[in-house]
């Protein structure tokens, strides 16, 4: 396949793509009728405000590419380059006034861009309704598709930032509600009371989730199960550790400074290793993990260059095997707290005599053994 030319992965790789989904395999994010692709588009690096980002000719290369391929999924944030990243998809679209209402444009709010004003950032009602008229003009749109919580501030009550946010629901301003970062026990009560007072319902997480970070399946991916919401994963390839630069054998300098641990390069050996076996990229690999995980909906993803977004793209054609997940799975098991494993060990005593958990028989209590009951 001619787009695999300019990187050279061989026709291991065509095969895979062959059985592997498109931008527009599209997926109902929680329980909501909000149709986004696999992929969604990270912009975090469109614009070079902060030294380190992509420029806007190549941020609207990144952007036309994604679109041009079925990807109908935006993220962006307020804070995102100072704005910038906001200007810059807004401008793409002022260009193609048809194609705004044919993309799902999700935005966040918490960052507080103005120096001296203590309301200019956070979840209270007078800075949501800033923050958000500041993104529209910025995204030259009169409304986002998905509006994040992108933090957690346990000084504001949740009822007001709730109320606040379906108020501009009801406005037109939004469409659908989503959290970012914020801990399973306050996404859990907000996701109740929104239910109880009849407010918009939060239908979807954004959290930091990759082979290198899984501690969000001790609650929070469990949570969003139960309570109905879509995952979008954050930091698949985990700030590049995933991306195949790094190996045990050699430890290229990060631009950032940061540099894997001995705990992760177990974890990026096991990749590096699985790429080598199919003939893909590492970060294919990393991504292709990541998309088929119990619970997650779309996964963020970006790239300061266009080579690296069009490589992380094409992990959507990369099928792993059974061995190769299960390795995977395997090296880089999260030590996960109260109270996954806790209920795993217990759950066996939960059931009646003959009854099975986990595909092993249930256990009998001595006490109903004995047939003495309390």
């Amino acid at each position: 396949m001619q787009r695999f030319g300019s990187i050279g992965l061989g026709d291991r790789v065509d095969e895979a793509l062959n059985r592997g989904m498109s931008l527009d395999s599209y997926i109902t994010l929680g329980r909501s009728g909000l149709r986004v692709s696999p992929f969604t588009l990270g912009t975090m690096t469109f614009g070079e405000d902060h030294g380190w980002g992509s420029s806007e000719e190549e941020s609207a290369k990144i952007l036309a590419s994604y679109l041009d391929r079925g990807g109908n999924s935006i993220d962006t944030a307020n804070l995102y380059t100072n704005g910038h990243s906001e200007k810059l998809i807004g401008d793409f679209f002022s260009g193609r006034p048809s194609a705004r209402d044919r993309v799902v444009v999700a935005t966040k709010f918490f960052g507080n861009l103005h120096a001296g004003d203590p309301n200019g950032g956070g979840p209270g009602r007078k800075a949501v309704v800033h923050q958000l008229e500041d993104s529209l003009r910025r995204l030259r749109t009169d409304y986002v598709d998905l509006y994040w919580l992108h933090n957690f501030d346990p000084a504001t009550p949740v009822e007001e930032t709730l109320r606040a946010l379906d108020d501009q629901v009801r406005l037109g301003k939004v469409r659908y509600i989503g959290f970012s970062d914020v801990p399973a026990w306050a996404t859990a009560r907000a996701a109740t009371l929104a239910q109880w007072h009849g407010w918009s319902p939060i239908i979807a997480l954004q959290l930091e989730h990759s082979l290198l970070e899984r501690t969000a399946e001790g609650e929070l991916i469990p949570m969003a199960q139960a309570m109905g919401m879509g995952v979008m994963p954050w930091s698949p390839l985990r700030g590049g550790f995933l991306s195949g630069k790094y190996t045990s054998g050699g430890v290229p300098v990060s631009g950032r400074g940061r540099v894997p641990s001995e705990a992760d390069f177990v974890v990026i050996d096991a990749v590096n290793a699985v790429a080598a076996d199919l003939g893909v990229a590492a970060s294919q690999v990393a991504l292709a993990w990541l998309r088929g995980r119990p619970g997650v909906s779309s996964v963020v993803i970006g790239a300061r260059r266009f080579d690296q977004f069009e490589t992380n793209l094409d992990a959507l054609g990369v099928t792993l095997t059974d061995e190769h997940r299960a390795a995977l799975d395997e090296v880089s098991a999260p030590a996960l707290n109260f109270p996954a494993e806790n209920n795993r060990l217990l759950a066996p005593n939960l059931q009646f005599a003959g009854a099975t958990v986990d595909g092993r028989p249930s256990m009998v209590l001595p006490m109903f053994a004995s047939g003495t009951r309390y």
